[in-house]
């Protein structure tokens, strides 16, 4: 991909600024914590980055975005779904081909829940939803991942290894964490978001916790 840049980027909430207006560059190969406290505007900026790239990316909502209603494999096949023709994914609705099957079942094996392959999204616990949403991001396996908290609800060895399986797949991805360590080992840059601006933007390998926790006060 090619660097990403992104000028004046401003979010508002209920006619209010609530972020920006800031500017905003990725380098291919920057893998990037958004940190700072709840409301601080990380969310916000992961949005208005997915509304300037469009389905270009992968994407990992905070709301997940599954469908309940739906298996575990057919809300992570939907990572796919606009690089297949209608008839194709009706067949798929219907009865999988083998080939996306087993793609499907060798990631959620990456994340141990290739026992829930044919369970339906809204029968999972909170940890297992956000596992299948990781999945479908994956699947879709785009050049960029964009990532609200994706790994909030499970626990501290299951987030880093998580964490360590997006890295491996991402070259380069902007993710919102609450956990400072994590960020701290699973990223190149952190860019810390205080009052609806950047108020910090360094390597990661330059920083301590002490660094960034003014950004929590």
């Amino acid at each position: 991909m090619d660097a990403l840049r992104l000028e004046g980027l401003s979010g508002f909430f209920g006619g209010q600024r609530v972020l920006g207006p800031l500017d905003l560059t990725v380098q291919p190969g920057e893998q990037i914590a958004l940190v700072g406290k709840s409301g601080a505007g990380k969310s916000t900026l992961i949005r208005l980055i997915h509304d300037r790239i469009g389905d270009t990316g992968s994407l990992v909502p905070q709301e997940l975005g599954l469908v309940n209603s739906l298996s575990v494999f057919h809300n992570i096949f939907m990572g796919q779904l606009d690089r297949h023709g209608s008839l194709y994914n009706l067949v798929t609705l219907l009865r999988p081909f083998s080939a996306d099957r087993e793609a499907v079942k060798r990631i959620l094996a990456s994340l141990d829940m290739d026992d829930k392959l044919w369970s339906a999204a809204g029968s999972l616990s909170g940890g297992q939803r956000q596992r299948t949403a990781i999945a479908r991001a994956l699947y879709r396996n785009s050049e960029l991942l964009l990532a609200d908290e994706p790994v909030s609800a499970l626990d501290g060895p299951l987030a880093y290894r998580v964490m360590a399986l997006l890295q491996a797949q991402f070259r380069t991805f902007v993710v919102a964490l609450h956990d400072v360590d994590l960020a701290l080992s699973h990223t190149t840059r952190i860019i810390g978001i205080q009052n609806g601006n950047i108020a910090l933007d360094a390597p990661s390998a330059e920083l301590t916790p002490a660094d960034i926790r003014p950004l929590y006060d």
